[in-house]
């Protein structure tokens, strides 16, 4: 008999698989915008978007895509240490969201209009961090605006992001709600396979 994993593994594999993929695609994005994409205004991320997959499947644990994806940037963008700081913190300002999400409900949160709202809330306040951040590491009021508005595509990448993976069974899901629903299921189509 195959030994089930526990909960602890399953979390861990499943954190590694999407920071992986965090860090190829953020990679081969910041990669094409600087290489292909050098003279426009704009950029785009998956930061924000598999960031809140990650605090609806793990709550907190979503901070760990929060902080890699700053530094998947920060790394092949040349970043100076400064930026580093920026991005890393700032994008640590969305770490109220699973919290708040907590005290809602997930499965609420996951089911009705917020679950396209709470990403949006991320992006935000990623931005805001950043902003903040910036200026109090004396930046001025228009070098820390271009964080919003020279990111203003992730908002579109993240809405799209998360409208796919609210219809994908079990991605945007707090993940110990999907196992217990996948246990039930398999425990009714076994009853149902008895009678």
């Amino acid at each position: 008999m195959e030994r089930q994993r526990t909960i602890g593994e399953y979390r861990i594999i499943d954190i590694v698989i999407m920071g992986i993929m965090l860090a190829i695609f953020e990679s081969l994005i910041v990669t094409a915008s600087r290489s292909w994409f050098a003279n426009q205004l704009y950029t785009a991320s998956l930061a924000a978007a598999l960031t809140s997959i990650c605090y609806m499947r793990w709550g907190p644990w979503g901070a760990i895509y929060a902080v890699e994806s700053a530094v998947v940037f920060c790394v092949f963008s040349s970043a100076t240490q400064e930026q580093f700081v920026i991005y890393i913190i700032g994008n640590l300002f969305s770490l109220p969201i699973p919290f708040i999400m907590k005290k809602i409900g997930k499965e609420k949160v996951r089911t009705s209009e917020l679950g396209l709202i709470f990403p949006m809330l991320v992006q935000l306040l990623m931005h805001v961090g950043r902003a903040t951040v910036g200026l109090v590491l004396g930046h001025s009021l228009s070098e820390v605006l271009a964080f919003f508005t020279r990111d203003s595509l992730s908002y579109i990448f993240t809405f799209v992001i998360i409208w796919i993976a609210r219809k994908l069974d079990g991605v945007y899901e707090d993940q110990i709600h999907y196992l217990l629903r996948l246990k039930e299921q398999e425990k009714e189509e076994q009853e149902g396979g008895i009678l």
